[in-house]
């Protein structure tokens, strides 16, 4: 899940990660753009079709709709690796917008089960966000055994 997403490509590349995982992919408005947007679409190439895409008016609107069990908020102030999690289905991965990352009130929602950052060098701010969800949801799919996939 991408908490008010503003960078088109990187939108598109996770439409392309949802395609080729079969994990969904939710967006929470405000867009920094709009979804027919061509660097969007150029990110996601013909993929498109193959991913389940949703994008919900607020955060409260996908809390209702998604009625997770599990949420997981990716922020560089963690103390919990990504790795220390045993994945279940169902789960929920929520990263925020670059270049501000998930902000206060979100990360102290209560439906946030834990804080999880990805290890990176000192002195590095942040990931790019396509490239984080990838790390985490590779993570998550290989803990479930990989299912589905060839």
């Amino acid at each position: 899940m991408f908490f008010e997403p503003r960078i088109p490509p990187n939108t598109g590349n996770a439409i392309r990660l949802a395609a080729g995982s079969g994990f969904s992919l939710h967006l929470i408005e405000p867009l920094g753009f709009d979804l027919s947007e061509p660097k969007l679409r150029r990110a996601g190439l013909d993929y498109h079709d193959l991913a389940t895409v949703t994008v919900h008016e607020n955060l409260s609107a996908a809390w209702e709709s998604l009625n997770p069990e599990r949420t997981f908020a990716f922020t560089a102030t963690a103390k919990t690796h990504y790795t220390d999690i045993a994945y279940r289905e169902g789960d929920v991965l929520l990263f925020g917008p670059e270049p501000t990352g998930l902000p206060e009130e979100v990360l102290t929602d209560p439906h946030i089960t834990d804080r999880l950052r990805i290890p990176m060098l000192p002195g590095r701010r942040s990931m790019n966000l396509s490239n984080a969800a990838a790390v985490a949801v590779y993570e998550a799919w290989r803990q479930l055994g990989f299912p589905g996939a060839v």
